[in-house]
């Protein structure tokens, strides 16, 4: 493994120099890792220091790593990829940090510096390829996909499969993607290029990202987040030509293809007149809350990506900021929320879900350490399924505890695995987004979508 790097063994260097004298496109901003000023207040609130309990491991270890690479002190390598890769980019770090270090964005640019400099095998180049440059970059080849797990779940195959025990011959990866599908995968996914008038007095109009999972396997969430709007008074509109934000792109260092997305949609949404675009998946807002800085070497795109990032919203923090309509139902009972990282860290959206639950009669129970990943960080079960794990074991322990009537959360894949980690643990306490309850409140019957 690699070792940590005083900050002070180094006077500060210009050049950046590299493996084999390569020079990146879009380093770790050196500027930025000269702010982080080594307190360790970070520590306690990085997922994967509390695991493993290993400097390098940790916000402020990896920063030590980055900064020896700029200046020429240490060589890209495995161990330095390791340490960027086995990070949650949860963010939490920033949130502790009384420098504010933007620590999200540097370890993203650390791993788009690994990709263009150490190889890859040839079964990772194919699995990035289908990944994120097939499924991911191309809505049709999702549905197809989406589809095929529908006729998975539909036929009895996931039943018979799970109850003769062949799930646990599977290799680990597709352990946790079958473990994580929805209990019930809808037929048809969101179709895009429509759009749904205001119920009511019209408030504004808004255009909604139909997004990757959520317009597929949890699609019901985005029914039930164009019911909530248009009972609210905005008119919806779903534009066509939409794709993927990019956000799992860029978590895995693959900022090109990330920012090739990122001009489909400006394409897509700029030539919409709305007053806000929104989201209801927290990694999706982040990335898309970053357009200026990821096309911001881009002369052409610039400008559109910051106009495009002012107007990008939380569909909870638009919610809560235009008020609520009277809802026709009160809802009553004890609900845990569980911060999803991008939300509360990336975006510092934290009250504002919670204003909105209230709202509608419950009771908020906080979990300790709340705001702390559950685990899942993009694909981060699947790829890191120890550290996913066990995080997500203490969550479901606190859980098990406060024994609250349900969960509540603001992002796909915060739902996918508490419902997992629930369902695992043969605890029925159902995982629901926010939407979903001003969904059941704002209408005669609940959305009955969930996971």
């Amino acid at each position: 493994m690699a070792s940590t790097v005083s900050a002070a063994e180094s006077a500060p260097v210009h050049a950046i120099p590299l493996v084999q004298g390569f020079t990146p496109d879009h380093p770790p901003d050196y500027g930025e890792i000269l702010r982080c000023t080594h307190c360790g207040l970070c520590l306690n609130q990085c997922p994967t220091f509390r695991v493993l309990g290993w400097e390098p491991d940790s916000p402020r270890g990896r920063i030590y790593l980055m900064r020896a690479v700029a200046e020429g002190r240490l060589e890209l390598n495995p161990d330095f990829r390791e340490h960027m890769e086995v990070c949650l980019a949860c963010r939490a770090c920033q949130t502790a940090c009384p420098a504010t270090v933007q620590f999200g964005r540097l370890v993203e640019a650390a791993r788009w510096q690994i990709r263009q400099a150490l190889p890859i095998s040839p079964g990772e180049r194919l699995l990035r390829a289908l990944v994120f440059g097939l499924i991911l970059s191309h809505p049709s080849f999702l549905t197809l996909l989406a589809r095929g797990l529908w006729l998975y779940q539909a036929a009895g195959i996931q039943r018979m499969i799970r109850k003769a025990g062949w799930l646990h011959r599977m290799p680990r990866a597709l352990q946790t993607m079958e473990n994580m599908l929805p209990d019930r995968i809808p037929a048809r996914g969101m179709v895009t290029g429509r759009v749904f008038p205001a119920i009511g007095e019209r408030r504004g109009r808004v255009a909604l990202l139909a997004g990757c999972v959520m317009r597929t396997l949890l699609a019901p969430i985005q029914e039930a987040t164009i019911r909530v709007l248009t009972r609210q008074g905005f008119e919806v509109v779903i534009p066509r030509g939409q794709v993927c934000c990019g956000a799992l792109h860029v978590h895995a260092g693959e900022r090109r293809r990330a920012q090739a997305l990122a001009r489909r949609n400006l394409t897509a949404f700029l030539r919409e007149e709305v007053d806000a675009i929104l989201v209801n998946a927290a990694g999706c807002g982040v990335a898309m809350k970053e357009y200026g800085e990821l096309l911001g070497d881009d002369p052409r795109w610039a400008e559109a990506a910051r106009a495009f990032s002012a107007k990008v919203r939380d569909v909870t923090e638009f919610l809560d900021a235009a008020g609520l309509r009277p809802l026709p139902r009160r809802l009553s009972g004890r609900v845990v929320y569980q911060d999803p990282c991008h939300l509360a860290h990336g975006q510092g959206v934290r009250a504002q879900p919670r204003r909105l639950l209230r709202a509608l009669g419950l009771t908020v129970i906080e979990l300790p350490d709340g705001d702390l990943c559950c685990g899942s960080a993009g694909i981060y079960n699947i790829t890191h399924p120890e550290i996913a794990n066990a995080l997500l074991e203490e969550k479901v322990a606190q859980i098990r505890r406060i024994a609250p009537d349900r969960v509540v959360t603001a992002n796909a894949g915060c739902m996918l695995q508490l419902a997992m980690g629930l369902r695992r643990a043969g605890i029925p306490i159902p995982v629901q987004h926010v939407v979903e309850l001003l969904d059941e409140a704002g209408g005669d019957s609940p959305s009955g979508a969930g996971t």
